[in-house]
């Protein structure tokens, strides 16, 4: 197999979401997974068309909805350190439980829908 030319720091898979609100789904990053900004593309009236965000070295991108691109929703996997707090964090910032924080074979998980209507499978180790 013949490797792809893959920008320095970026994995070869990528999630990629549409989002009703793109600076907002921002905020929900930031928020509840700590998530550092990467970069932000904006169009000529200030609408965020693409961003990208790291979590824990992982990057996110995400670009915000519009005529010809409606919202898609996606189901994520994300490692956090410590499932209970991220889980607490996603329910004030808006979210629904899916699951709620349980001692599972693989860790302490949770499950959560956020704001967007994306779910999240939140685990610890």
């Amino acid at each position: 197999m013949s490797k792809a030319n893959i920008p320095a720091g970026y994995p070869a898979v990528i999630p990629y979401f549409l989002v009703s609100d793109g600076d907002q789904f921002l905020v929900f990053l930031k928020t509840v997974f700590e998530a550092e900004e990467k970069a932000t593309y904006r169009d000529a009236a200030g609408r965020l068309m693409h961003g990208e965000a790291d979590i824990n070295g992982s990057i996110i991108m995400f670009g915000e909805s519009n005529e010809a691109w409606e919202p898609e929703t996606s189901s994520v996997f994300v490692y956090v350190t410590d499932a209970d707090t991220t889980y607490a964090k996603a329910m004030e910032a808006g979210s629904t439980s899916r699951q709620e924080p349980a001692s599972k074979d693989y860790g302490r998980a949770a499950g959560i829908r956020d704001p967007f209507g994306n779910t999240w499978w939140i685990t610890s180790v």
